[in-house]
């Protein structure tokens, strides 16, 4: 339905304007020239293919319109717009390296299989058939008509070209996985064979509850040495934390609430004292004057309002006045304006449209004509309203008209041009008139209406709860003097003396430079702080001050390490792997101290724990509540009744005797497990074949480098 399509809110493709929150380097590109002689606009390169500034931002753009829609936050997005760029890039050279090519004809086939438009109705025929010549002239419509709104799409488009490129890519890719029969023959054969032993398990946990072992950093160390793949890693930067918040006082509360009350039931000075909240004959402008919030003219829903009256507001007369009360940080009252229901209304219309209006591609009539075309339609259908269906074929938007010119049901909330809402909601059931908006002249019929839920216009004074000068001077000293008495000393000290003054502390310990919000602090600050420690003058043990702007609150910033490019410093990923490295130690010991026992009794009360019996195989390697395969595969590799050596499992050290093997053949042929098997690879060779892709590519990131060549020649 073309034109409605157009009258209707299109999330998807209509977005509104959203402010980029573009990466500190981002600046005027002229000044960037004079430091690097280069391309300022390439942030870098994968396996030699740029990264543009532009492509940035689009990624970025696409992604702070999703999180809009979704409702949330829209910065700290520049690391994953970032993150999903480079995967883009990787799956387009593997697109063309299979000998593809993003083609207009390859785009507008495969368009109906994205995300984006598969399951969306409005899109699809009665038959299901993807209608992609309609997309294309809405398109169309939208660059005559709104290049900003055409200029968003080319950036939606883009991301919807990736995805094609990967739908595509990961198909053909899972065409090749496959099971060979030995392969399939081997899995059958570990899946049926059993073995029941007798066990003695020294759990971690409890050992080390007896036993305390301490992980130094060399520890940590060398298991990073022994998994290096595990612990690639970005430039990052360890931080102190500690938040000192403005929070208004008991003294700011009661002068808020005292100024509250004054402005219901007292007077302004303004009015010299006569007028109040409860008095006023204008609401809308007392709110606006005497606020911390603007008035709002909507007819809510009693779950939109305040708390603190939703319970109240259904038996409320108009006029009446509920507060002072508290909500949060803010002392409220309110007033009932008016109450209203929100009709629910079925309508039809006929569109006739003129030339250069968004509707009229082919239509030659002036406007002047297709007024006095809908003035004489509309008194005709007026007068009999069972000729609205002779002129159906008359309407300009013609998928409308193949359903009788109907547009369905609709609230006021509905996302219609405001000139035909305005009709809807002001003419009762019957009605038939005509109406002007950007695509035309409407003949619009009202078919029927229904009451829906009761609306309120509910005015609301509010004033919040701020601290005081003074308060805030005092936040200010209490800061100061905490960052005086950290300043020269070491970490530990920093955090001892917050602890001590119980602060608000936090330690990120892998904050990366585009991360965009901090963990443990989420300010407008965050980004200025990690801009500071990424400073190439920065170094470990630097203190540095900061102002929440608009809110009084301090940080205070201490750099305990800085990690750059390559293998994880072992202090920064200490919470990480300790557990698995202090098990590892735990396990040396436990190994060390069965020695060369001679039975399983022995273990268990060398260990103060008890013999147990189990049942495992190879596929599915569980041991008392437990995945240990290292334990089944002991299971399957010692003789049968020998003890075997200690086993290294996942939860604790394992010695076991093998009392049987048996076969318990289960049902299905083999063709029907090589299928299962096949798809369960599939499945997971996308995720694992995309990380190895990227592991093993030449990807250089500019960003920071450009960021601190910028901060050199600022200074």
């Amino acid at each position: 339905m073309a034109i409605l399509g157009q009258i209707r809110s299109k999330p998807w493709l209509l977005m509104g304007v959203i402010a980029l929150a573009l990466l500190a380097f981002l600046v005027n590109p002229d000044s960037i020239d004079k430091v690097f002689g280069k391309n300022p606009d390439v942030l870098g390169k994968v396996n030699g293919e740029k990264i543009t500034r532009e492509e940035f931002n689009d990624q970025l753009f696409v992604l702070q319109q999703q999180a809009e829609q979704q409702g949330q936050p829209k910065n700290g997005l520049e690391e994953q717009a970032w993150q999903l760029l480079v995967q883009s890039k990787l799956i387009k050279q593997q697109f063309e390296k299979m000998g593809f090519e993003m083609t207009e004809d390859y785009f507008w086939n495969q368009i109906q299989f994205d995300q984006m438009f598969a399951q969306n109705q409005q899109f699809h025929d009665e038959k299901g058939n993807f209608k992609t010549q309609e997309l294309k002239k809405q398109i169309e419509e939208m660059k005559a008509v709104s290049p900003e709104g055409y200029n968003q799409w080319l950036k939606t488009r883009k991301s919807i070209e990736y995805r094609l490129m990967a739908r595509q890519v990961f198909a053909n890719i899972s065409q090749g996985i496959t099971t060979g029969k030995k392969e399939a023959e081997e899995l059958m054969k570990q899946r049926d064979q059993l073995a029941d032993i007798d066990f003695v398990k020294v759990d971690y946990t409890s050992y080390l509850q007896k036993n305390n072992i301490k992980v130094t950093t060399d520890d940590l160390a060398n298991y990073i040495k022994q998994h290096p793949v595990m612990f690639k890693t970005d430039a990052s930067r360890n931080l102190g934390i500690v938040f000192f918040p403005s929070a208004p006082s008991a003294a700011d509360d009661a002068v808020a609430q005292k100024e509250i009350t004054k402005l219901f039931s007292g007077g302004t000075d303004a009015s010299g004292g006569t007028e109040n909240f409860q008095n006023t004959t204008n609401d809308s402008m007392f709110v606006m004057a005497n606020s911390d919030m603007p008035f709002n003219n909507q007819y809510l829903k009693p779950t939109q309002l305040p708390q603190a009256i939703q319970g109240q507001i259904a038996t409320a007369a108009i006029g009446q006045t509920f507060g002072p009360y508290k909500e949060q940080d803010f002392y409220v009252v309110s007033k009932l304006l008016n109450k209203k229901t929100s009709d629910s209304t079925l309508s039809r219309h006929i569109l006739i449209a003129f030339k250069g209006s968004p509707a009229g591609e082919g239509v030659t009539r002036s406007k002047e004509e297709a007024k006095k075309l809908a003035d004489s339609i509309g008194a005709i259908v007026k007068a009999t309203p069972t000729k609205f269906t002779e002129f159906l074929k008359l309407s300009n938007d013609p998928n409308s008209a193949a359903q009788g010119g109907s547009l369905g049901w609709t609230t006021p909330e509905t996302p219609f041009v405001p000139e035909f809402l305005t009709y809807l909601a002001n003419n009762p059931k019957g009605a038939t008139g005509v109406v002007e908006t950007q695509f035309g002249y409407h003949i619009i019929n009202i078919e029927d209406k229904k009451a829906g839920a009761m609306g309120y216009k509910v005015a609301n004074l509010v004033k919040a709860v701020k601290p005081s000068d003074a308060t805030e001077a005092e936040t200010d000293k209490k800061a100061r003097r905490f960052i005086q008495q950290v300043q020269g000393k070491s970490f530990n000290d920093f955090v001892n003396i917050a602890k001590k003054g119980n602060y608000q502390y936090s330690n990120p310990k892998q904050a990366k430079r585009f991360d965009g919000q901090l963990q443990g602090l989420g300010t407008d600050k965050d980004n200025e702080i990690l801009a500071w420690a990424f400073d190439k003058k920065r170094e470990k043990g630097d203190t540095e001050f900061f102002t929440v702007d608009g809110t009084g609150d301090k940080i205070v910033v201490y750099l305990n390490g800085k990690q750059e490019k390559g293998t994880a410093d072992p202090e920064s990923v200490r919470d990480q792997i300790e557990t698995v490295v202090k098990n590892k130690l735990a396990a040396k010991q436990i190994s060390e101290k069965i020695g060369k026992a001679g039975s399983l009794d022995q273990i268990a009360k060398q260990f103060a724990t008890t013999k147990q019996s189990a049942q495992v195989n190879m596929l599915n390697p569980s041991v008392a509540g437990a995945m240990e395969p290292k334990v089944a595969g002991a299971a399957f590799g010692v003789k049968k009744g020998q003890l075997s050596k200690p086993v290294e499992g996942g939860t604790g050290v394992y010695v076991l005797v093998k009392k049987n093997e048996t076969i318990n053949k289960q049902p299905g042929d083999a063709k029907q497990f090589t299928e299962s098997i096949s798809q369960r690879n599939a499945g997971m060779f996308g995720q694992s074949w995309m990380k190895s892709l990227q592991d093993n590519a030449d990807i250089k990131d500019y960003r920071i480098e450009i960021w601190n060549k910028l901060g050199n020649q600022q200074q």
